[in-house]
């Protein structure tokens, strides 16, 4: 047999991973990387301490990184979105009245119910 001098991608479908972040979480961390980088620019522009303004974006994104990598480690890749979901259907649907169920025909310029036609 013959060997190839291509390589085969194996990494086809699979979702993109760095440094242990999956899926949206590698996002959800850029995103809070440029909210800390607009941050410290205007709490520099308004006169705040340097060294003030490095420790509060040093704490701000040592606790970004601590919270993106708790929610990629108890979701995983779809489960922030399933978790979402789930939560935004009712538990129990209540229904006072059986009108909304019971469809009404006009027939002859009466309202009758479609049981009694």
């Amino acid at each position: 047999m013959a060997n190839s001098i291509y390589q085969i991608n194996k990494g086809i479908n699979k979702s993109i991973e760095f440094k242990g972040l999956r899926a949206q979480y590698i996002w959800y961390f850029a995103a809070g990387v440029l909210v800390l980088l607009i941050l410290f620019a205007a709490m520099y522009m308004l006169g705040v301490n340097s060294i003030l303004c490095v420790l509060i974006i040093l704490l701000a994104g040592t606790g970004l990184v601590i919270k993106v990598y708790a929610l990629s480690n108890k979701y995983g890749e779809h489960g922030m979105m399933k978790a979402i979901a789930r939560r935004s259907i009712p538990h129990v649907v209540k229904s006072n009245s059986r009108k909304v169920f019971i469809k009404k025909e006009e027939k002859d310029g009466k309202e009758t119910t479609r049981n009694n036609a």
